[in-house]
């Protein structure tokens, strides 16, 4: 983890609503093709959510960001999908780590720093910024997240949104938008890649899907010897707390 500093551009005080003015892609999902053979049970996020990556909003956070930038995804699918509540804008990368040092998750020194974040700290987050908790589920070795298949069928089909996912060994963080499983045991997750970098708007939704930027993934790709946390925001698309 690097602790040097990082610049702000443009300054904090006007971050929080030019994260509610980008040109942000939404629901990039949309239109991609299956996995062939075709799936014979299918999950996919409901509600509207934006693609949050690498220098959307001009701060260049690559090599550090990628977890921030999967939350503030989980976070733009949450205005929307929370009924009775005012819209609360996205989180910028600064207000993130203010929030986790003024919780007492993280010492002064975290503010402005370009350490890393993860599935736990996503979940405090939820909670600070939106009153929505998030279960975090660990799973010990990638050849068990089969596992979680279940789970997160029924996370999908029930109205979830985006499903943030991080490990050890695989440590790049990745949003899950949906579940697939297909004949001979053969399944998949529908994986949103935060690691693009470029300014929002940048690509087309066909050209990010090309890029796979958003793909599915084989279960069997996963790393094997890598733990996985998966943090489900406990919040269901138009409706009450699960």
């Amino acid at each position: 983890m690097n602790n040097d500093s990082f610049s702000l551009c443009p300054p904090q005080a006007c971050l929080s609503s030019l994260l509610q003015r980008m040109p942000l892609l939404s629901d990039v999902h949309l239109e991609l093709p299956l996995p062939d053979p075709p799936p014979h049970r299918l999950a996919l996020v409901s509600g509207s959510y934006r693609y949050y990556h690498y220098g959307c909003d001009g701060v260049d956070d690559r090599g550090w960001g990628c977890g921030y930038r999967t939350l503030q995804t989980v976070c733009s699918w949450l205005p929307p999908s929370v009924e009775k509540t005012l819209p609360r804008p996205v989180p910028s990368l600064q207000e993130i780590q203010n929030a986790l040092v003024e919780i007492g998750d993280k010492p002064a020194s975290f503010a402005g720093s370009r350490d890393w974040m993860g599935t736990v700290e996503a979940a405090l987050c939820l909670d600070h910024f939106y009153s929505v908790p998030g279960k975090v589920v660990h799973v010990p070795h990638g050849r068990e997240l089969e596992r979680e298949l279940e789970a997160l069928h029924a996370h999908f089909q029930g109205g979830g949104g985006p499903v943030m996912m991080g490990g050890d060994r695989d440590n790049s963080s990745k949003g899950l938008l949906g579940v697939c499983s297909g004949p001979e045991g053969r399944h998949h997750l529908l994986v949103l890649d935060p690691h693009y970098y470029g300014q929002a708007g940048s690509l087309t939704r066909e050209e990010l899907q090309a890029q796979r930027w958003v793909h599915w993934r084989e279960l069997a790709l996963f790393e094997a010897g890598s733990f996985y946390n998966l943090c489900f925001p406990q919040f269901r698309a138009k409706g009450c707390p699960v």
